[in-house]
């Protein structure tokens, strides 16, 4: 048996794409030794709850024919017998169920999970936001639903087998009329799938456009304050509302009547099946004991009836959801992961990085700045330094009349396997998100740091006032998306955390933005010491940061015009200077420049004695 504490699984596989049957069938054999071993369970449970009411039969058979004698003791102890076989099969089967529905739900969530991943912008650029969120949230989970009633259907259709036998040789008329009557009271109500699937479509897909919506609305909300617009939005998203609202009566009302007809044809079929059970057994053509086990037996299959209804509604439902995650599935990756290569075509730890589109040269173990009078300007720079954005392509191919628009050394960006980038250049942006958890997990992103390094981290990020924030420390937990911590800590804790990867490149976007005067200024020096001789981008224009640099880039209109120390360029009298000049004064103030020319404080001289 498949144990669920081993999800997630390490590799979730590649399926086959061509239509939800194709999909369904690969996800089913992934799991077919714990499918099997539910329908096996399932058909078990099954049988002995159909084979109870011909037991009961011939006990009243025997009890009336012999009284209270050895052979009605014997009847009702094989009764008891069946009885617990049933009650171990139902145990076991409702776990297995269980199983199917974590196996199946969770590997596809994953699936989903992982391509997502690999895709950089082009999944949101080809689907809604809210179309990939729900087959996370909703669609793998009724997948889940389908096989974790599939051996419940397949131990009803056993199930209904034996009892038609049974029937057929207690009575030929009796035993047509259920093999005949159940499949046609199930054609009855399957004439209502398809107007539930196709109004379960219009509302999946709506319920898409609403997350849709209201993910736009959250990620923009303080730019629709700021604009007036919260009313027009909300006014957007009660307008979506109410649509999924209308699709969902719709939806409902379809349902309603599935589950009313449930109610009324199985009644109905169980009524006409006593009826002519009493004819025969009045007639004399049937024993007290087999009318007694006819009622049971019609009353039974009323349970395989509502199996095959929840099965027709589930499928139908698994169906839209499956056609929408092949949809997801089947937008291309940026880049292959795992891309092979020889050691000639990987840069070495002493190769420069330019930046073919504005001219910008990395040079290996400096530290340096990159200053431009537009921070989107800077930022489209540092991003495709790390590959993100336009610079990925879904195939590593020659592109004869568009050099790459980055190389590292002789090799381009682009052809390197996307997992080797991410491991060895890290970009942080200016707002990086924080997750729920430890602290520690937060920080160690990559899971090989000790407890010495992550303090370390936070003491050059001037983090540590963070341990008293967050109640228990390194140990505690830190809230959705960081909201117990200020603006300013969850900048700093997101830079002891990129400090924290190690990596052989990093580009750290406004990584001080959010702090006061002083604490940039310890920052900025503890920081050029902490990555002295590794190859460090800080996109930035305050002269405190700016100071410590090893070299300064300076960009106007997407090109790099000047490049030189801080105060070089402070200093120099030509078009270029006097631009810097003007960038960097717009973010200097009286604070600013007193703390730049201030005396180190106690701290870091002594820092700076024991190094």
């Amino acid at each position: 048996m498949t144990d669920v504490r081993h999800l997630p699984v390490p590799d979730p596989g590649t399926p086959p794409l061509s239509s939800p049957a194709a999909f369904l069938w690969w996800v089913a054999r992934r799991q077919a030794g714990l499918l099997t071993a539910g329908v096996a369970v399932g058909i078990v449970g099954a049988v002995t709850a159909a084979v109870m009411p011909y037991l009961v039969g011939r006990i009243v058979d025997g009890g009336l024919e012999h009284g209270l004698g050895a052979e009605l003791w014997k009847g009702c102890a094989v009764l008891a017998a069946v009885g617990l076989v049933q009650l171990v099969a139902n145990v076991w089967g409702h776990r297995l169920d269980v199983e199917n529905w974590l196996r199946s739900a969770y590997r596809t969530s994953q699936l989903v999970g992982h391509h997502v991943t690999r895709t950089g912008d082009r999944v949101t650029a080809e689907l809604p936001t809210g179309e990939v969120v729900a087959t996370v949230a909703t669609d793998s989970h009724w997948l889940g639903e389908l096989y974790a009633n599939l051996a419940r259907a397949i131990g009803s259709v056993v199930a209904y087998g034996v009892i038609a036998v049974v029937l057929m040789r207690t009575s030929t008329p009796l035993g047509l009329l259920v093999l005949l009557g159940l499949p046609v009271v199930v054609a009855a109500l399957a004439f209502l799938v398809k107007p539930l699937q196709r109004r379960q479509l219009t509302q999946r897909e709506a319920q898409g456009r609403l997350t849709t919506l209201g993910a736009d609305t959250v990620s923009g909300l303080r730019i629709l304050r700021g604009i007036g617009g919260e009313e027009v939005f909300a006014g957007r998203y009660r307008a979506q509302s109410q649509e999924v609202r209308k699709a969902g009566v719709h939806v409902a009302q379809t349902q309603s009547l599935l589950d009313a007809l449930q109610t009324l044809l199985p009644g109905a079929f169980l009524a006409i099946v006593v009826w002519m059970g009493s004819h025969l057994a009045i007639a004399g053509e049937i024993t007290t004991g087999q009318l007694v086990a006819c009622y049971g037996f019609a009353a039974y299959l009323t349970q395989p009836l509502w199996t095959a209804v929840e099965m027709m509604r589930i499928t139908t439902r698994v169906v839209v959801g499956t056609r929408k995650m092949l949809a997801v599935l089947r937008v291309p990756k940026v880049a292959d992961l795992t891309g092979a290569g020889s050691d000639a075509e990987r840069p070495g730890h002493g190769d420069e990085i330019l930046d073919e589109a504005s001219g910008l040269v990395v040079r290996p173990g400096l530290l340096l700045a990159l200053v431009s009078a537009d921070p989107d300007e800077s930022a489209a720079v540092a991003l495709r330094l790390g590959r993100f954005g336009t610079s990925g392509r879904a195939e590593p191919e020659p592109l004869p009349d568009a050099p790459p628009a980055v190389r590292w050394g002789a090799v381009a960006l682009d052809d390197l396997p996307l997992a080797e980038v991410r491991e060895r250049i890290v970009v942080a942006e200016s707002t990086p998100p924080l997750f729920t958890g430890p602290l520690a997990e937060e920080l160690d992103v990559r899971g090989r740091a000790t407890e010495a390094d992550m303090l370390a981290a936070l003491h050059v990020a001037d983090a540590a006032d963070v341990l008293d924030s967050v109640p228990g420390g390194l140990a505690g937990e830190v809230e959705e998306k960081g909201r117990s911590l200020s603006g300013g800590q969850r900048q700093r804790v997101a830079l002891a955390r990129a400090l924290l990867t190690e990596a052989e490149v990093l580009v750290l976007v406004e990584p001080t933005s959010a702090v006061d005067a002083h604490t940039e200024s310890r920052i900025a020096r503890r920081l050029a010491r902490a990555r002295a001789g590794r190859t460090t981008v800080l996109v930035t224009a305050s002269p405190l940061v700016l100071d410590t640099a090893d070299e300064v880039a300076l960009l106007v209109d997407g090109r790099v015009v000047a490049t030189g120390r801080h105060r070089e360029l402070m200093d120099g009298h030509d078009a270029a200077a006097q631009a810097y000049r003007a960038v960097v004064s717009r973010t200097s103030g009286a604070d600013a420049a007193e703390t730049l020319h201030a005396e180190p404080t106690k701290e870091d001289s002594r820092e700076a004695a024991r190094r």
